[in-house]
């Protein structure tokens, strides 16, 4: 058991920072968009709707309806899904020991891809959201189903199941494309792209409090993921049920994942990328890392979406950024993956 660290100097210079960071890059995403809305206007409304002295002018309420309708909840489902994406990328890394893990291994994201075509081409009276994660869940679960050995689930069955799993229904979603017509199949290639696009209230309460669920857990469980970093032999020899805590934060991770893909499509290179780039700021130490990367992805998908909304005239999908960012990291990380695991 580790003995518990003092925050440093540095901490207490890390932590109001990135708080600072997330409150400017929220407001800042507040103005930018189609309709630009001034950084002053925007105090102004909101401390009109807390104070309850809102006016009722046709601007304003052009001004609010952007604001409260649109944005705010869009901003809150960007910052959701980044913290999701980024921490289930951070645990899942450390679980497995692998530097080049992400979210996306065990084959949510083309179960939840599959779940969202069948609803887009056949079954519209489902929910693209409600079929996406139901998919996503059972491609996990099929995933755990097919690398379990004598109540074991090795990591490395594990990852070539998720393999083959995501290659099964990476080829069902093909097959759906060939069948579908032209208008629906328009759809369902948007959706695969990525994007934030659906945001609204009714999604923030339906997906939101579940992923703020289990990001707590993941930060509750964070100690133990120094321990299960080492390997399954050191951790029982430090008394701790290592497949037990494994399947939960497999589980949580996926579940996490699968919420997101849900409720934005694919969105890649998130959970690869963010806690590389945090383990450079604060170290391997999980503690500190897997809170950080956390709060680094809710900022990095933020900024994101608000490039997405603010580049062009017309929405650039979320995921075409989020790959044209990935593929010159990976790059780097393929020459530096051994510096940055250590450091």
């Amino acid at each position: 058991m580790q003995a518990k660290q003092p925050l440093t100097s540095r901490d207490m210079f890390i932590w109001p920072l990135m708080l600072m960071l997330l409150i400017a890059s929220f407001l800042v995403s507040l103005s930018i968009g189609a309709y630009h809305i001034p950084i002053t206007d925007i105090f102004t409304s909101l401390f009109q709707s807390i104070s309850g002295m809102r006016k009722g002018t046709a601007a304003i309420t052009t001004m609010e309806t952007a604001l409260y309708e649109i944005r705010i909840p869009r901003i809150i489902l960007a910052i959701a899904v980044g913290m999701s994406l980024a921490g289930s990328g951070v645990s899942l890394q450390a679980l497995f020991r692998n530097p080049l893990i992400d979210p996306f291994i065990l084959g949510v994201s083309a179960g939840a891809a599959l779940g969202a075509a069948l609803s887009l081409a056949f079954l519209p009276h489902i929910p693209v959201q409600i079929a996406s994660f139901v998919c996503g869940l059972s491609a996990v679960t099929l995933a755990l189903f097919l690398a379990r050995s004598r109540r074991e689930v090795p990591v490395l069955s594990l990852i070539l199941a998720g393999i083959v799993v995501s290659s099964l229904f990476s080829a069902g979603i093909a097959v759906i494309q060939l069948m579908v017509d032209p208008y629906r199949l328009g759809s369902i290639i948007f959706w695969l792209m990525g994007s934030l696009t659906n945001a609204s209230w009714k999604v923030i309460v339906s997906v939101v409090p579940l992923m703020v669920f289990g990001l707590v857990l993941l930060h509750l469980m964070r100690w133990r993921l120094n321990i299960l970093s080492m390997g399954e032999e050191e951790a029982r020899a430090l008394g701790m049920n290592a497949a037990c805590y494994r399947t939960i934060i497999i589980v949580i991770a996926s579940l996490l994942t699968a919420l997101s893909v849900s409720v934005c499509g694919i969105i890649g290179w998130v959970g690869l990328m963010v806690p590389h780039m945090a383990r450079l700021i604060v170290g391997s130490e999980h503690k500190r890392l897997v809170p950080f990367t956390i709060l680094s992805g809710g900022i990095f998908m933020l900024w994101v979406d608000t490039l997405a909304r603010g580049l062009t005239d017309f929405e650039i999908p979320v995921g075409i950024i989020t790959s044209l960012c990935g593929a010159p990291f990976f790059m780097f990380l393929l020459k530096r993956s051994r510096e940055i695991w250590e450091s």
